[in-house]
């Protein structure tokens, strides 16, 4: 008879399982509120809009507003997005000629700003030495050079 040592695939799967719904749990879920302007509102507009913004979600931990204001003008589609979240603020617009492709350019670029914002933050967040940290390298430091200098 076969003990098991490890965990098998299957119990390390359902882990894996368990352990991403719960990090999707704290993705906060974006509020969305699109505004029209000069064209009917549609609820598949609407759909596609929100589908393509709550991606965006997973760079954020606090919750966040996004507006958006899709408007027509004769053979102009034009968009503008606001997203908000705490302190941080993302703006964009964009035009072309079809209201699809409106809301897919202003998700990219509102996603490259946050990716930006993203790694700017993660790059400011490498920690110094605290006071005690340095004086205590400072008092080991000279210990060892004695040390090292005695034959």
């Amino acid at each position: 008879m076969r003990t098991k040592a490890a965990p098998g695939k299957r119990s390390r799967a359902n882990t894996r399982r368990t352990r991403r719904s719960s990090l999707k749990a704290r993705i906060p879920s974006p509020e969305i509120i699109v505004t029209f302007r000069h064209v009917e509102a549609t609820e598949a507009i609407r759909a596609y809009a929100v589908r393509k913004f709550s991606h965006l979600a997973r760079f954020l931990k606090r919750p966040w507003l996004v507006h958006l204001i899709l408007t027509v003008d004769k053979y102009r589609h034009l968009g503008e997005v606001t997203a908000k979240s705490g302190h941080l603020a993302v703006t964009a617009q964009e035009e072309t000629k079809d209201l699809y492709s409106v809301i897919d350019l202003l998700a990219d670029k509102v996603e490259r700003q946050l990716k930006s914002h993203h790694g700017k933050t993660t790059t400011k967040k490498l920690r110094t030495a605290s006071t005690g940290e340095l004086m205590s390298n400072d008092q080991i430091a000279p210990n060892l050079s004695r040390s090292t200098s005695k034959p």
